[in-house]
């Protein structure tokens, strides 16, 4: 494991009682913010997303006494959203609660960008991240592992296909990765979003998909069997089920959130949205609604989410670069 994400989990370890002792800085108690502050979400209402933003920083609003207002920004990948809150004034109160996407993958995906993520933002802190997990409809492919998907994909190249509700989504990357880490060739079938891929996976119309645990729980019933997970180690919420890494050494991938403002921003406004954030998740009651809806509740430094967000963007480049993979 590299030392970024070996950062990462040791702060993720030190849980909700670290995050309720973290001291605030000697500026707590300055006029910031002093009217309330907009957080664009690059998403629609009523997702993962959103309700994640609605929860944390609607108790960030009660602690710094000035209301956060959810401003949802849905389109082109999250691009539109993102691009608001680059353009914004340096001053706190427009910030942005973006994704893999935003951060990482979409500078290479899209031919024109009218935004840099490493340049045009000041990272606070990430926030959460997204186990995935590979099921399979097993009537449709008899198989009940990484090892036999493999044996049977190279028997066959490109006959077996996959569902995913988009191009370039953290779930098409996932599968990208494992068909160029295992050297097999598998057909993609693109779709409007996880629900149809999903309602398609059921009946039998594709063979397989990467989608979130939340979603994935819940269609697990007769031929929808959950095989791998892509975290590193098996999942807590999914007992027995083995990481792709278990075949595929090395195999990690998560759709993952974190929190910016403009660049420019004052560091003391970083700092004080960083300790509150820290102190919000601290809440038991919080943290429980967040690890209920299936998110793995992350916290980091602005220097450790710039790192990550550096590691994640080589990462996916150089898979997105292989599988020739562009929007416009």
């Amino acid at each position: 494991m590299n030392p970024i994400r070996r950062t990462l989990l040791k702060t993720l370890a030190a849980g909700s009682a670290a995050a309720a002792l973290a001291p605030w800085p000697g500026f707590a108690q300055t006029a910031y913010p002093a009217r309330p502050v907009r957080v664009i979400v690059p998403y629609a209402a009523g997702g993962g997303t959103d309700f994640f933003a609605r929860l944390v920083f609607g108790a960030m609003g009660e602690k710094l006494g000035q209301q956060f207002v959810i401003e949802n920004k849905p389109g082109a990948g999250t691009n539109i959203g993102a691009d608001t809150v680059a353009r914004a004034e340096p001053d706190g109160y427009t910030l942005l609660l973006g994704d893999t996407a935003t951060f990482a993958t979409n500078r290479t995906l899209y031919r024109k960008l009218s935004f840099d993520p490493y340049k045009d933002f000041t990272p606070i802190s990430l926030t959460g991240r997204f186990a995935l997990v590979l099921l399979v409809n097993t009537n449709k492919l008899p198989v009940k592992s990484v090892q036999e998907l493999v044996a049977e994909a190279k028997k066959n190249p490109g006959r077996i296909n996959y569902a995913t509700p988009g191009l370039g989504s953290p779930f098409h990357l996932a599968t990208e990765l494992l068909g160029q880490g295992a050297g097999i060739k598998l057909t993609h079938v693109p779709y409007r979003g996880a629900a149809p891929a999903v309602q398609d996976l059921v009946a039998g119309q594709v063979d397989m998909m990467f989608i979130d645990f939340a979603t994935a729980r819940s269609q697990l019933s007769g031929p929808i069997q959950a095989i791998a997970v892509a975290s590193p180690k098996e999942f807590a919420g999914l007992p027995g089920v083995p990481p792709v890494a278990a075949n595929q050494p090395g195999f990690e991938a998560w759709a993952w959130q974190g929190f910016v403002a403009p660049a420019g921003t004052p560091s003391e406004i970083v700092a004080k949205l960083n300790a509150t954030y820290r102190s919000v998740i601290g809440n038991a009651e919080i943290r429980d609604k967040l690890v209920g809806a299936g998110i793995d509740v992350l916290q980091s430094s602005p220097a450790e989410m710039a790192a990550y967000m550096q590691e994640e963007g080589s990462k996916w480049e150089k898979v997105i670069r292989t599988a020739n993979i562009t929007l416009e």
